[in-house]
């Protein structure tokens, strides 16, 4: 495959950006080679650079439900970018949107508007803090909330010990306000909300970790974490920057019946373009400014060209079926991947949940938590990333990614990613 203008493209970059790019997985470190620059989508296709033709299994990092350019967003887009790009006012859109989330979401009262996951989940922490008037946070080994100070922190060498910086740049004492702890183990949370609950704000949690592989958590986890932070006048905080409106309209938190405090949410809700959200109770959303006293403002918040595009995308995420079609489309995907996996006795299995799936070089037959992933195994996913590159198959650049399956893939297209696959499979166990 030809991709002479994605070399140029980021011989340039390099001159530009830190490591060439915008955003550190855009760099193939994890796999090697020169980045694809990506020049037009359409459905579920994605042409480069250099005009190559992918099948698009990372759909922009999830958000893309609809698959690429879907015509009635695009409509909506420029319907409203006419009237104007940003007014730093309130518009009628953020009304109609809000009104859409919070009448299909069984635990939303109230939602604020920002411009990126990684913003709602520190306006979250903020606002936990503010309520309970305590400063600590409990997050999870293997979540990742986006690149907020206080949460960008690895696990210490205990069960409940405080974070250390995994960035310069991060204080230590920011990285001492959190406390990480394993995945799936309810006796580390006990022991530490028994110790430090005096302390301690809120508990975040990706109810579906979707960051550091699929690590999938039982429902009688998440249960266990609501009552205990009922129990310890804790907040919890579950991060559906993925998972919302992506397994379903109302997330995780509806597909598992458990009510979380305080929900953020990503750029699902604006079709692709940036925007998130957090929200809750409308007890607990009376404290955010102007109503109550924990700052958060944004010039780009509520933007209406974000508020048109998600209104549209997130209504025909509402048609009746929506969920069943693609859901059942990445089980009919991931099945069929891991009936051929079985038959060939090799160390590779398909996780998924709703649209979402993850690749593992693995036999278990479970893995939800981060220490259960190899290392050694993302050797496996490089040959065969660059195997279904050569093919036409577009994952995103990292064997810890989730990919996604939108409802712009046609039943064409998961059959000749599956041949594809199953060649690329053979190409790395078998050389």
């Amino acid at each position: 495959m030809i991709n002479k203008k994605s070399v140029e493209l980021f011989k340039t970059a390099n001159t530009l950006f830190p490591g060439g790019v915008n955003s550190p997985v855009r760099a193939f470190k994890s796999v090697g080679g020169t980045p694809v620059f990506i020049k037009r989508g359409k459905g579920s296709r994605i042409w480069d650079a250099d005009d190559n033709e992918y099948i698009d299994f990372c759909c922009s990092w999830g958000p893309l439900i609809l698959g690429h350019a879907n015509d009635k967003v695009i409509e909506k887009i420029s319907e409203t970018i006419v009237n104007g790009t940003s007014f730093g006012a309130p518009t009628e859109l953020e009304n109609k949107l809000a009104e859409l989330i919070i009448s299909n979401h069984d635990y939303l009262e109230k939602i604020r508007f920002v411009s990126s996951g990684t913003e709602a989940v520190m306006s979250a922490i903020r606002l936990a803090r503010g309520v309970t008037g305590k400063d600590k946070i409990i997050k999870f080994d293997g979540c990742y909330h986006g690149h907020v100070d206080s949460l960008l922190v690895n696990a210490g060498s205990g069960l409940a010990t405080f974070g250390t910086s995994s960035s310069a740049g991060v204080p230590e004492s920011f990285a001492n306000e959190t406390i990480v702890l394993p995945l799936n183990d309810i006796m580390a949370v006990k022991e530490t909300l028994k110790k430090y609950a005096n302390k301690i704000a809120a508990i975040i949690i990706e109810p579906v970790p979707a960051n550091n592989g699929l690590l999938l958590q039982s429902k009688e986890f998440l249960f266990c974490l609501q009552c205990l932070c009922k129990t310890y006048g804790v907040l919890l905080i579950f991060d559906e920057v993925i998972s919302g409106f992506r397994i379903g309209f109302s997330g995780a938190a509806g597909l598992y019946g458990i009510k979380p405090d305080i929900i953020t949410f990503g750029k699902i809700i604006g079709g692709g373009l940036p925007v998130g959200a957090y929200g809750g109770s409308s007890e607990i959303m009376s404290n955010i400014a102007p109503q109550g006293n924990v700052y958060q403002a944004g010039t780009l918040s509520g933007n209406p060209v974000a508020m048109a595009a998600g209104l549209e995308q997130l209504s025909q995420c509402l048609q009746p079926g929506f969920y069943d079609k693609i859901n059942s489309l990445c089980k009919y995907f991931t099945d069929s991947l891991n009936e051929f996996s079985l038959s060939k006795n090799y160390p590779f299995k398909m996780f998924a949940m709703g649209s979402i799936f993850w690749m593992a070089f693995s036999t278990q037959e479970e893995i939800n938590a981060a220490s259960q992933i190899d290392a050694a195994s993302m050797e496996y996913f490089k040959k065969l990333y660059h195997f279904l590159l050569e093919q036409g198959i577009y994952f995103g650049p990292s064997g810890y990614e989730v990919g996604f399956i939108s409802a712009a893939h046609s039943q064409a297209d998961i059959d000749e990613a599956i041949v594809k696959i199953k060649m690329g499979l053979d190409f790395v166990f078998e050389k």
